[in-house]
């Protein structure tokens, strides 16, 4: 039960864009939040690297901390939120600090979740404390809260959205301004959407943290991210999204979590979808899930994924229900940790589905015949074939006596394409290595 005639008392520690943003809309929504919560929400302790730096804030009757451990131990607070970030100290042991004392926590940390979630979750249900992250995924996408508790009924069949901005923002430019991936990824880091070192967005890595919290979600799996295979969109090209586009598709970076017959699928890759598919048209930096639940419709949640505003207002959303509910309503991840299954990496070689394949093949007599065969040998069918010529072909490519053969297959497995690929390459039939990218069913 809660006591409304006591106001929530927030200890924040990280006062960047994001905690800057939180206290910011907390004053602003003060009166609003107090109504719908049936209680006041103040802050009453922070914990930042600079007291002096100017935020724009008046916190000069708030109690400050140099360290977050001791914030997260301070008696005269309700709810310890997480704003440091990291998977490792001092996040982890404030976080751990204030669960271990009862204490409520939010965090927007979807590093320190995907590789300490399920200790901290257990840690929060023996002190019947509170352990919300509706911010660590998703950014304003209510995506927890949809699968922990508006579909808390339902068996999900496959979960996938576009989970990293500066990927979706790279790839947009290169669709519409046929930008090469280099050019369009220093287009990102001018705007700010991508980091100095890219390597972590644009290599899959923050996809796959975030895909291992909604599969555990979805699933009832523990978070593991070990177990989430990886590719990014490094090697996509602008001939890649033209010819995507021509076959009405577009190139996504996604991350899938599908139930199989073998277990729970997790995979992050560059990915084809169609046209008219819900989740194809989000451009820019915008972030989308979709949820398929077994017998219903799927479910396509869109909304901003990053930035100080969108990600405070998870936050505030995940303070709002302690406010309202008081502790912990729910396990943490929809489930007692104990309840959780194992998962393992399930091999991409079972993975089964469609696939874009663009091959430089020689142009001489019998070359399409002997990558006609060698994918029969593997009993692949083809759903379209395409041969570029002249001045469809680059002129590298044309230099290299080498005309583009693009092939979109039916349902097949990704053994079966990678053994015909290397038989043809064994063939001497083609040039370069083959560019691979998955089709997704709408």
């Amino acid at each position: 039960m809660t006591n409304e005639s006591q106001p929530l008392k927030l200890g924040i520690a990280g006062l960047g864009t994001v905690g800057s943003a939180l206290v910011s809309q907390l004053i602003d929504q003060r009166d609003a939040l107090a109504a719908r919560c049936g209680r006041a929400i103040e802050v009453v302790a922070v914990c930042a690297r600079s007291r002096r730096k100017n935020r724009g804030l008046d916190l000069r009757k708030t109690k400050w901390f140099s360290d977050p451990v001791a914030l997260a131990r301070e008696s005269d607070t309700d709810v310890f939120v997480e704003l440091i970030g990291g998977a490792g100290n001092p996040a982890k042991a404030a976080v751990e600090a204030a669960l271990s004392s009862g204490k409520s926590v939010v965090t927007a940390n979807k590093a320190l979740l995907a590789k300490h979630g399920l200790a901290l979750a257990a840690l929060a249900e023996r002190n019947k404390a509170a352990l919300n992250f509706e911010a660590a995924v998703g950014g304003a996408i209510p995506i927890v809260k949809t699968l922990r508790e508006g579909l808390a009924g339902n068996a999900i069949d496959r979960i996938y959205g576009i989970l990293n901005g500066t990927c979706n923002y790279v790839l947009t430019r290169m669709e519409q301004e046929k930008m090469s991936f280099a050019d369009s990824l220093k287009e990102a880091q001018r705007l700010g959407y991508a980091e100095a070192d890219p390597s972590f967005d644009v290599e899959g890595h923050d996809t796959a943290q975030k895909l291992a919290i909604l599969a555990s979600l979805a699933f009832g799996t523990r978070v593991d991210q070990s177990a989430v295979y990886v590719e990014g969109i490094s090697s996509i090209t602008p001939a890649d999204l033209s010819a995507a586009d021509e076959l009405g598709y577009r190139v996504k970076l996604l991350g899938v979590a599908v139930r199989t017959q073998k277990g729970i699928e997790q995979r992050v890759h560059p990915t084809m979808v169609r046209k008219d598919a819900a989740i194809a048209q989000v451009m820019g930096v915008t972030n989308a899930v979709t949820i398929d639940p077994a017998g219903i419709n799927p479910l396509t949640l869109v909304g901003p994924g990053a930035g100080g505003m969108a990600t405070a207002s998870a936050v505030l959303s995940d303070i709002g229900d302690i406010a309202r509910h008081g502790g912990a309503q729910t396990a943490p991840f929809g489930r007692p940790v104990a309840a959780l299954a194992e998962v393992r990496k399930a091999p991409m070689q079972r993975h089964e589905g469609g696939y874009y394949i663009r091959l430089l093949a020689r142009d001489k007599p019998g070359t399409a015949a002997t990558i006609a065969k060698r994918l029969a040998q593997h009993d692949i069918s083809m759903e379209s074939i395409v041969q570029r010529h002249g001045k469809e072909a680059s002129a590298q490519e044309r230099s290299n006596g080498a005309v583009p053969v693009i092939l979109i297959t039916y349902a097949t497995t990704e053994d079966a394409v990678r053994k015909a690929l290397a038989a043809v390459g064994g063939d001497k039939v083609i040039s370069g290595q083959p560019q691979v990218i998955r089709i997704e069913k709408n």
